[in-house]
């Protein structure tokens, strides 16, 4: 199948490799098929691409590459999507990067909003957790600390 998008032109992308969202997707009513693009030069961040529109493109991303003791209770996605019985290693679990204008070490991660992906079965479903400590801002990059300026000694 071919799907254009905004950020890579037109790419065939195998049928299988398409993601439903029964749910859809939170703010964008209507966008239900979506493809994982990982790409070796954007590594570890991927692309959640959506399939009808060239325009949707999430900047996602494993949230334990930045958070390793990031919990997420997948019972609540089980029971909604009917997955009881499927196998946990088959899910997938991304969260959403914002890139602010500010600076290249201003990407932060949306932790209260996971993607979660049932591999096997190609569905997936956005999940919120409430009553968190989880941010929606949570930094993905540390700004380097700049050295403390030296001033010149006074002759």
């Amino acid at each position: 199948m071919i799907i254009q998008t905004r950020k890579f032109g037109r790419i065939e992308i195998a049928e299988e490799k398409i993601l439903t969202m029964p749910v859809g997707l939170a703010g964008f009513p209507g966008r239900k098929r979506f493809v994982l693009l990982e790409r070796e030069e954007t590594r570890p961040f991927c692309w959640y691409q959506s399939a009808e529109d060239p325009d949707l493109a999430l900047v996602v991303m494993n949230p334990f590459l930045i958070k390793p003791d990031y919990q997420v209770e997948l019972r609540q996605a089980i029971k909604e999507m009917s997955w009881e019985g499927d196998r946990l290693k088959d899910m997938a679990v991304y969260v959403v990067l914002t890139v602010h204008d500010s600076g290249p070490f201003r990407i932060t991660a949306n932790l209260i909003g996971p993607i979660i992906i049932n591999t096997a079965k190609r569905e997936a479903v956005q999940l919120v957790i409430y009553d968190s400590t989880y941010s929606v801002q949570h930094p993905v990059m540390e700004q380097p600390k700049q050295p403390p300026l030296k001033r010149a000694a006074a002759g």
